[in-house]
Parts: structure tokens; sequence; C-alpha cells
């Protein structure tokens, strides 16, 4: 067996599953439990679920460089067995409508169907961005609207909307440090990053031409401020932090850390990515920030991106707000909402850095976002923060004497839970706690992360579950949990109830099989 990695991740190959787990039927099925082989194990050579005439006439001899030697190897299905294969495996997604996912809203939470509902009205759904502005008036002035509600609830002075995830909307906000910091004739070429954070913070700021340099965490998760203050000096361009940060935990010296980073003539990033803890409970702008990413999937409940058009706006303070990516939206004198594009730029936005995207957004995004703010309400956007927060804390204490819960003792965590792989027996690792929740009918919690713990198990429940689903989840995290501790071989091939057994990971990472091999 490999060592561990410093997060404590250790690949581990499959252990074959205990006599008697292996299906008893002749078809493969076990009752509602389908077994579905690849499209390709599926297919006849000859069989189609549509008939295509042959070609009477000959290519273009242009196109001769192009044609293939040998007909293509598609599956050969009819329509039935293609949709028929198609619902099989569609049986064994795991989603929200199923059951919680501890990932938390990093990756899934509840999306009202209200939203869904109003994102489909003809006027939102099939809104071209090539349109004239006269034609999408109440399009634009939808984005303006969410724009508002955005840097109302941040305590900020403007808004790009066109970043389109959170990656991208850290590149904006280092985009306008750099523009604001160039604007003063000063050559700032680092920016700090706390131990604790995102990988995509350190990374982003390389791409944005900065040196990175860390600051650890002091002994209760949180940023060291002494260490902090002594990294400052002319050479620094400002800092990139999370708060509440990856470890679940409020950075109580936000405030005093903001201030010395701007007495020192840098500015502050935020990553926005748990702004879902403590949205209409605090703003980020009260505390000293000056550009804030909003992840709309995560706290404003829009479907997660998933390789497809998402959407990360940036908030930005009076001082970056200037600098901000083109276009933006502006209400007029008469009411009506236009967007400030580059021919208007020399007079109306003269110090931005330029352009992030080719379009203003996804209004897919922004739709659903708006309608999840207004019928929330300023009091239902603080509730959520609320009981983000309180099923959090209920996990946290509901499991910190059968697992190990690294910060436990510094407090209440906001809206995930962090524990640590300590305490379980010798060869047992967070890996096998994960397999095992798939077996209890749960998507596993994030695992290996933040690498600052060993072992890491990030649970976040999000405000939608209630006390009896959290229950459950509980009781299957307990029971894992002392199986692991009393060193129970079974949970070391774990999972057994799942459509497939566990891989071999390391071979699957250095020897993917990217295509079909028949």
């Amino acid at each position: 067996m490999n060592a561990p990695n410093p997060s404590g991740w250790r690949p581990a190959m499959g252990v074959a599953a205990p006599e008697g787990f292996e299906s008893p039927t002749v078809s493969g099925d076990r009752a509602l439990m389908l077994e579905e082989p690849l499209i390709f194990e599926l297919r006849e050579p000859g069989t189609t679920g549509v008939d295509i005439d042959d070609l009477e006439l000959e290519p273009l001899d242009t196109l001769a460089g192009f044609l293939r030697a040998e007909a293509p190897a598609l599956p050969g299905l009819t329509e039935p067995e293609t949709v028929r294969h198609y619902t099989r495996l569609s049986r064994q997604n795991y989603a929200i409508d199923l059951g919680p996912f501890p990932l938390g809203s990093c990756t899934m939470k509840h999306n009202p169907r209200l939203n869904e509902k109003l994102a489909r009205l003809p006027g939102f759904a099939d809104v071209h961005p090539l349109q004239p502005q006269q034609t999408v008036r109440g399009a634009l002035a939808a984005i303006n609207e969410l724009a508002v509600w955005l840097i109302e609830l941040t305590g900020m002075h403007g808004v790009a909307m066109s970043p389109k995830a959170g990656a991208h909307g850290e590149l904006c906000g280092l985009l306008c440090i750099k523009a604001a910091i160039e604007a003063r004739g000063e050559d700032r070429t680092v920016i700090l990053v706390p131990e604790s954070a995102h990988g995509t913070n350190p990374a982003t700021a390389a791409f944005a031409g900065f040196s990175v340099e860390s600051i650890p965490a002091t002994a209760d998760g949180r940023v060291d401020l002494a260490a902090l203050t002594a990294k400052l000096g002319p050479h620094v361009a400002g800092l990139m932090i999370t708060n509440p940060n990856t470890c679940g935990l409020f950075e109580r010296d936000m405030k005093a850390i903001s201030d010395a980073v701007h007495a020192a003539g840098g500015y502050v990033y935020c990553d926005g990515a748990n702004f879902n803890a403590i949205v209409g409970k605090v703003r980020p702008g009260d505390l000293g920030i000056d550009a804030m990413h909003i992840n709309l999937h995560k706290t404003f409940s829009t479907p997660h991106g998933g390789g497809g058009p998402g959407s990360g706006p940036v908030v930005l303070s009076e001082a970056l707000a200037p600098f901000g990516p083109l276009p933006w939206t502006a209400r007029m004198a008469d009411g009506t909402v236009r967007l400030i594009e580059e021919e208007d730029a020399a007079t109306e936005m003269p110090t931005s850095f330029g352009r992030m995207a080719a379009f203003h957004g996804q209004m897919g995004m922004f739709t659903r976002a708006l309608t999840y703010i207004l019928s929330h309400g300023a009091d239902g956007l603080r509730q959520v923060a609320e009981d983000a927060v309180l099923n959090a804390n209920y996990v946290l204490r509901s499991l910190d004497d059968v697992l190990d819960a690294p910060f436990g003792a510094a407090g209440p965590c906001m809206h995930e839970a962090l524990f640590s792989d300590a305490g379980l027996a010798e060869g047992f690792s967070t890996l096998d706690m994960a397999k095992g929740l798939i077996d209890e009918g749960f998507h596993p919690m994030t695992v290996y992360f933040p690498l600052v713990v060993h072992g890491a198990m990030l649970i976040e429940p999000t405000e939608t579950e209630s006390k009896a689903g959290l229950d459950r989840f509980i009781a299957s995290m307990r029971s894992l949990a002392e199986r692991a501790k009393a060193g129970d071989e079974t949970l070391k091939s774990a999972p057994h109830f799942a459509p497939r057994r566990r891989l071999d990971e390391t071979l699957a990472a250095r020897k993917p099989v990217l295509t079909w091999q028949g």
C-alpha cells in the first residue's frame, strides 16, 4: 500500500466482496437494483433506431481527405433499447431529491421549483445576448435588481455580473486590485494566502501575475494575525481570505486583518464560497473587504455549473469599483436600464481594466437567484444562514464523541462541521468511512479537504435538511465511526450494495481507460 499524502488520503486497492454479496439472479438484476451493461456491450451489428438512405452522389473532392476509411463503431440499438438503457442508468443516479448531500452548498443544495418556473418564462428563457438592448429592457432590469440586492447584502459599492464562476470571479477581483495598484503608480507583486485557502486562490493569484506567500493558522483554525502583520509591506498587493473559512470557522479578527492590510497599502479579497453561513447576518463590506465573488449556486440556490455556464458575480468596494470589468448595468434618469459597454467606457468607466467575458452573464442563473432572494426576503435570507449554522452545529455536537473534531473546542462552527480520521483503527481511513456511507444510502461528505486537517471529513448539511433527516445521517455516521474504530474488516470492502464495487483508485488515476475497448 502506498504511503498517505499530506492530506491523509491513502490510495487503496478494492478488497474482494465477502461471499454472499454477489447477485444470485440469472439476469444480474436484484429486484429494482438493475444491472446495466455499457452501451457498447449492448450493440448488435446492423441494428439501428433510424433508417438513413444511402447517398447517391459522390462527396465533393474538397471533402475527400476527411472521409472515414471505415464506419464508426457506434453502438447499434433500437429506439426502445436506447431509451431503456439510459432510463436504467438514470436509476443509479443520486440526487438532492433523493437524499442529502453532505457536500453542502459548495456542490449541491436544494433548488426551489419556483426558481425553475420563473427561469423558464419565455421572456427570460429565450432571450439572446446579441439582441438589441431596447428589446431586452426587462431582462436588463432583472439583472440590475439582482445586482442591487447583492450590493446591499454585502455592504459593497458596485458589482461585476459577468464572471462565470468562483475562480473566474477570483480573477476578476485580483485584476481589479492589479489595476488599482497600477493606477497608483506602484509595483506590488505579492498576494498573501492563508494555508487553509481553497486551491484556486493561489492558482488564481499566480495566473494574475502575482507571487504567493502563505499565512499560517492558529491552533483554533483561524488566520494568525501576528504572522500576517509580519509579512505586510510595500511589496504586498493584497490578501486572499475566505470568511467563514474552509475549516467552517468565522474569522473573528477579520476587521483587524483588513485594517492591517489597508494600512500597508494593500487590498482584501474574500472568497465568497461560504457566504451562505452569514447572508443577512454580516455584511463583508463592513469588515473591510474590497472584493468578493459570490457563487450564486452556493448561496442563492441556482444549479451548479457542472461544466456549463455558471455565475460568480464580484462585489467591489468603493476603492475598487471604478476598476471593474465591462459591461455594467446602469439605471438611467428615466428609470430604464442599459449596459455600459466599450463605446461608453471613456466617459462612464475610464479606469475599467477591460472585459472578462463576451456577454454580461448567465441569464438563467440571474433569474433563479433573483427569484430566490425575492421569495425569501431579507428575513428569510437571514433565516437561511441561521438554519444552516444550526444544522451544522447539530451534526458537530452529535458526532464529536465518536469522531475527532480538530476545532470542536474553538467554539461553534458556521455552516460546516469538520472531522478528522484520528482515532480510527490502524489501517482504516476516511476513504473507508466515505465508501461505507454509500452503503448507507448517502452521498459521501467532502473528504481530505481542507488539507490542514489529516483525513478531513467536511460535512455541510445546508439550511434545508430537517432534524429527522439529519438524525438518519448522524446515526449512519456514528455506526460507521464505531465500525472503523473497532476494526470491522467489512468496511474495507465497502460499498457492498452499490452497482459497482470499490475501484483501484490509484490505477484509475494513473492509467485511466478513457475509451471503450471491446
